[in-house]
């Protein structure tokens, strides 16, 4: 299923727009424009075109976050078509790699130069090592989540997703797709799917 296509379509179908006619409007779209236009100014290598949603947003922040259940499964099922896969097959690589790669949040920062390393950012969300004393609640803790779910080709196959693109299981997600968008090589995927399965892993420990 190509995904371009799929989005163009669903975006334009008219029945969408009687979800939620107010979001809809057009009126509204322009006010919206409107307003990003005035309070929000390009810096740095972060430009507008950060605003810029592609279908699956649309779809979400036209429904409140809840789309049909038929059409988020749909989506849900070309998302997961479209993961791009470490070339060696394997979905474990380095958890001491993956651990650097999970504390640092540079590479898109305004600040940054562009062709930075970037970083998973991973501690803005989730508590991961028993040895953080700062870490963000948005996502769920992962600590022990090796230890708890094992790792096992399935349970590898499951976090390489998620962490490429986590709409494949959640369409409106909160989660950024660090695969999908190009920020993290599936090489580093690979890493962070170590940290969270590897026994030696701190976040099992």
């Amino acid at each position: 299923m190509n995904r371009k296509i799929v989005f163009a379509t669903l975006v334009a179908l008219p029945c969408l727009t009687t979800l939620l006619p107010a979001q809809a409007d057009e009126n509204y779209r322009a006010k919206a424009i409107a307003m990003i236009q005035k309070d929000f100014k390009p810096r740095g290598q972060a430009d507008l075109d950060r605003l810029a949603e592609d279908g699956v947003q649309a779809i979400c922040n036209r429904t409140g976050n809840h789309p049909p259940e038929a059409l988020a499964k749909t989506l849900e099922a070309d998302q997961m078509a479209s993961v791009k896969w470490p070339a060696d097959g394997k979905l474990m690589g380095d958890w001491k790699k993956g651990e650097s790669l999970a504390q640092s949040g540079r590479g898109f920062t305004w600040s940054d130069k562009p062709g930075l390393p970037v970083g998973g950012n991973c501690y803005n969300c989730h508590q991961i090592s028993p040895k953080e004393v700062a870490y963000g609640t948005i996502g769920p803790s992962l600590l022990h989540f090796g230890k708890l779910r094992g790792n096992t080709p399935e349970m590898q196959k499951y976090v390489y997703t998620k962490i490429y693109n986590a709409k494949i299981y959640n369409l409106c997600s909160e989660m950024p797709r660090f695969g999908r968008v190009e920020a993290l090589k599936p090489e580093q995927i690979k890493d962070l799917v170590a940290l969270l399965l590897d026994p030696e892993s701190p976040v099992n420990k």
